[in-house]
């Protein structure tokens, strides 16, 4: 059965960059059984008050993003929807008690594309896009994971694309110089290291409370959308999954751009 994933998708402009999470991305696919399908629930991709659904035959990319290069806006990520699958997935979140719809004329965003791109560059794997709800807290997106439990038997492998720290007003300055490598504040590397270790033990108690119990919270997540796909993929594999990291590394010295992969035990 297919693990499912949490990828730290970083700047949009990792699509064109080198750096480390880049080349991981770039191998990450063929660790992994092909799946039939990508359900990605990404940290662009905000509905409040219910969970939206992809449903386009032909998805279109979104450039939701500014200040980058020409040549990303030139790209395009031109996998097929699954229309299908898409009103599988409304139908099982109206089971366990998700307001859903399926949103037509709604491509992918760079939480999604961007990603996806250097993982799968083919694009020869349907997507389906689940957005995220700003206003609601860890315990609600590990919910909304739980009622997707059921994608990774069928095959469908499920993403939650964010960032293990995100704290853009920090990142930019950075970002903007070139300084893709620059020193890593000791808060950016407490908290991400405590994720890593909760997650590795198991311990979601703490990791729905990480306001109030892991150090630098604030810090790293002034909001908090770019941390809610890992609950969704958490919560999508299961009862009692096993997290994995895949990969560790820094973007701009305040970028974590850790990955994970949660499955059940053999």
């Amino acid at each position: 059965m297919l693990p499912t994933l949490f990828i730290s998708h970083g700047s949009p402009d990792i699509a064109i960059a080198e750096t480390p999470a880049t080349a991981f991305l770039r191998q990450m696919a063929g660790s992994l059984p092909r799946p039939r399908a990508i359900v990605v629930a990404s940290a662009h991709f905000e509905a409040k008050g219910r969970v939206s659904v992809t449903g386009d035959e032909r998805p279109e990319t979104i450039y939701d993003f500014g200040g980058f290069a020409k040549e990303l806006y030139a790209m395009r990520y031109a996998a097929p929807g699954d229309p299908a699958l898409a009103g599988d997935i409304v139908a099982a979140l109206a089971s366990a008690g998700f307001p859903a719809t399926v949103a037509r004329n709604r491509g992918f965003d760079h939480g999604a594309w961007v990603p996806l791109l250097l993982a799968y560059p083919l694009a020869d794997i349907p997507v389906v896009e689940v957005s995220i709800d700003p206003t609601k807290d860890a315990a609600y997106h590990h919910r909304l994971g739980r009622a997707l439990d059921g994608l990774p038997g069928r095959d469908v492998l499920v993403v939650g694309s964010g960032s293990l720290t995100h704290n853009l007003r920090e990142a930019f300055p950075n970002l903007r110089a070139g300084r893709r490598e620059a020193e890593v504040p000791v808060w950016v590397d407490g908290f991400a290291d405590w994720m890593g270790e909760r997650l590795e033990a198991g311990d979601v108690d703490a990791l729905l409370d990480y306001r109030e119990k892991a150090p630098y919270a604030r810090e790293n997540h002034p909001t908090d959308e770019h941390l809610m796909p890992l609950y969704v993929a958490l919560g999508a594999a299961g009862e009692g999954a096993a997290a994995a990291m895949l990969h560790r590394s820094r973007d701009c010295g305040v970028l974590a751009m850790e990955a994970f992969a949660f499955r059940q035990a053999a």
